[in-house]
């Protein structure tokens, strides 16, 4: 089991395909996760993206992308452990939380952008 195994999800207002294009391009990923070095293995396209992960962790990430409703659910796994050894069991449930975090702000921040001030119950742009 890895030490570092984050989940989490976050529904935006807008249809999937907005939400790959935010995404799509590597630079983005730099922005989001800036201590993880992303290399992808599965492109899916409006459903998501799969990636290896090296740098500060390495393991597997993914986010994918589900229609919900009237836009996306976005679901983030982390599956990491540290590059070299093993973090201590007081280290692992910081890294855990600061991942967590870290997640939560991705998808905050995107909900914030990508749904543009749409008022609630009126139908997302895109």
């Amino acid at each position: 089991m890895a030490s570092v195994d984050v989940v989490d999800e976050t529904f935006l207002a807008v249809p999937p395909s907005v939400v790959a294009a935010a995404f799509a391009a590597p630079s983005s990923w730099r922005d989001f996760w800036p201590d993880l070095e992303l290399d992808v293995y599965a492109d899916r396209g409006d459903e998501g993206l799969r990636w290896t992960v090296g740098g500060a962790l390495v393991g597997t990430m993914e986010v994918w992308l589900e229609p919900m409703l009237d836009g996306t659910l976005v679901h983030f796994f982390l599956r990491a452990d540290p590059p070299a050894g093993s973090f201590t069991p007081r280290t692992a449930l910081r890294e855990v939380q600061r991942r967590q975090l870290a997640a939560k702000s991705v998808a905050l921040g995107l909900k914030l952008t990508l749904e543009d001030g749409r008022p609630a119950g009126c139908p997302p742009h895109g």
